[in-house]
């Protein structure tokens, strides 16, 4: 082989080496020099409880005011395996908590204080939650005039109208403390329901009234702490151990 075709087939072989590729090797298909035109969009992240019926279609109905009495709720009567979580007074405005619950998949209901949500407007507009009434200044209800528990009650929901649009239908009184002349404020106020709870969560612990796990039907109570991370994962985690699914409140009191 002459000089000139020794460097002629170096110079062949140094070429084909240089494009990653030995001289038998032949390419694999086109090579794309720009980005592609479309791009798949990412699925949404998995919630954690998927919606099991289209929620605010009612799926049962509040027991009816009787003798001018709101009736009392602690446990909705059901065969599915259905929780509630309740959250209460609005204290803490925890930056969280929308995330938490969107993640979750989860819309509680809250019953706001008018010395506590004043202001916050916007706060508890955000959150995926239906808002429901607790009085104006958290009072111990118990033993009160009738006028008395009435302004306490009606004002809130005087309150929490205006702010957000809708008057509410369910009232919770503070620390759970009711008697007759309550029930009867609360049904001239224009409620539908006292609701109280069967269980609770407290310090990231979620505490039972009777028995060691959540049942179909139970109420549980939570307040907006600085705990609420803690306390809200606890009951999520609680609810998919005990095999429920947490679904509005209100879709049973309709």
């Amino acid at each position: 082989m002459s000089r000139l075709r020794l460097i002629a087939a170096f110079a062949l072989v140094a070429g084909l080496i240089s494009c990653g590729q030995t001289p038998d090797e032949q390419p694999s298909g086109p090579v794309l020099t720009t980005a592609p035109t479309t791009t798949s969009t990412p699925e949404e992240p998995k919630r954690m409880f998927e919606p099991p019926y289209p929620y605010g279609t009612v799926q049962a109905k509040a027991p009816a005011v009787a003798d001018g009495m709101v009736p009392v709720v602690t446990h909705i009567p059901t065969d599915k395996p259905y929780v509630f979580i309740t959250i209460d007074d609005g204290a803490v405005q925890h930056p969280k908590a929308r995330e938490l619950m969107i993640n979750a998949g989860v819309w509680p209901s809250v019953f706001l204080n008018t010395k506590y949500a004043e202001g916050h407007k916007d706060y508890f507009k955000e959150l995926p939650a239906t808002v429901h009434s607790h009085t104006t200044s958290h009072p111990n209800l118990l033993g009160k005039p009738f006028e008395f528990q009435k302004n306490e009650i009606c004002g809130n929901a005087d309150f929490l109208t205006t702010d957000y649009g809708k008057r509410p239908t369910l009232f919770r009184p503070p620390f759970g403390n009711y008697d007759a002349t309550t029930r009867h404020a609360a049904a001239s106020c224009g409620f539908k329901a006292l609701v109280n709870w069967t269980a609770a969560v407290n310090d990231g612990r979620v505490q039972f009234q009777q028995g060691d796990k959540l049942k179909p039907g139970d109420i549980v109570l939570m307040h907006f702490r600085t705990t609420f991370v803690e306390d809200f994962t606890a009951f999520l985690n609680r609810a998919k151990q005990d095999g429920l699914t947490p679904v509005p409140l209100e879709d049973f009191l309709g």
